[in-house]
């Protein structure tokens, strides 16, 4: 019998302050209300305390089941529901109550769906900005095979920023990720800057990756068009999910944004709590709003 790995002891710096703040009640009451699934309870966020205490929910659409069981995410795989036809409504609804003026926007994946989803994210993009003119809406994609023909129906949507997330480096992808490739992932974020859109992407680090590595990664993105980046530690789930190989000091992370920068990234947002959502608004408003890219 395989002798389990002893689980590292997380540092001080990794302690997470549960902090509800006035407008949490509010937020998971709007949730709970519209009968939405978000990916800061689905995903066990560290920080969903300070986000929903701010107001603000990173929405998950097309259900809570995903059709991939990638070994670092808490998300439930298997068998998805059918489309619910109403969530747009219903999410721009709650854009709406909660006043969200930067709203981001992710899904499972749907591989069950001939078009992974692609017309129903189309649909929730429309409906929000329908509904919500003044916001801007930045969203997370899952790859859909790399197929440009789906990624552009939700392009045509117009989000403001496109996310698509590479994960983890080159090497570790195939244990790390169950059906995603490392270089399809950088064909769609390819198609989505040459389409003209702003791309954004995010690594995990602790999952027993070199610098080397990391650094290599940070050159494919930029090379796919990418120009904003998240870096954040990889917190194990559960037990049943990847253990984690190193906790990556504050002072490493800083370094990293630093290089990221230097590369060529126009903003980077970098830290042990930083997930690929956390503090969207502050990319948009220091490097979007107005729109410099090159």
């Amino acid at each position: 019998m395989e002798k389990r790995q002893q689980r590292l002891k997380k540092p001080e710096w990794l302690k997470i302050k549960l902090t509800e703040g006035e407008n949490y009640a509010s937020t998971s009451e709007t949730v709970k209300a519209h009968n939405l699934h978000t990916i800061c309870s689905s995903g066990r966020c560290p920080n969903i305390g300070e986000c929903w205490g701010k107001g603000t929910a990173t929405f998950m659409v097309l259900g809570e089941i995903c059709t991939r069981s990638c070994k670092f995410c808490a998300t439930h795989s298997g068998r998805p529901l059918p489309v619910d036809r109403e969530e747009p409504s219903r999410v721009a609804q709650s854009v709406r109550l909660m006043g969200v003026k930067y709203c981001v926007i992710t899904s499972v994946d749907r591989d069950d769906l001939p078009d992974g989803g692609a017309e129903h994210w189309a649909a929730v993009i429309s409906e929000v900005k329908r509904v919500n003119p003044s916001t801007a809406v930045e969203i997370l994609i899952p790859d859909f095979d790399g197929r440009g023909d789906l990624i552009d129906t939700v392009l045509a949507a117009n989000p403001d920023v496109v996310g698509h997330n590479l994960e983890t480096i080159k090497r570790l992808t195939p244990s790390v990720r169950s059906r995603a490739q490392y270089d399809v992932s950088l064909k769609t974020l390819k198609h989505i800057a040459d389409r003209g859109a702003v791309a954004k992407s995010s690594l995990m680090l602790g999952l027993g990756e070199t610098e080397d590595e990391i650094l290599e990664a940070m050159d494919d993105m930029l090379a796919a068009g990418c120009r904003l980046l998240t870096l954040g530690q990889y917190l194990q789930p559960t037990h049943k999910h990847l253990p984690v190989q190193a906790y990556i000091h504050p002072d490493k992370f800083t370094e990293l944004k630093e290089i990221a920068l230097r590369k060529g990234f126009k903003y980077v947002e970098s830290g042990p709590l930083v997930r690929s959502s956390y503090m969207a608004e502050r990319a948009y408003e220091g490097m979007i709003n107005p729109l410099n890219l090159p």
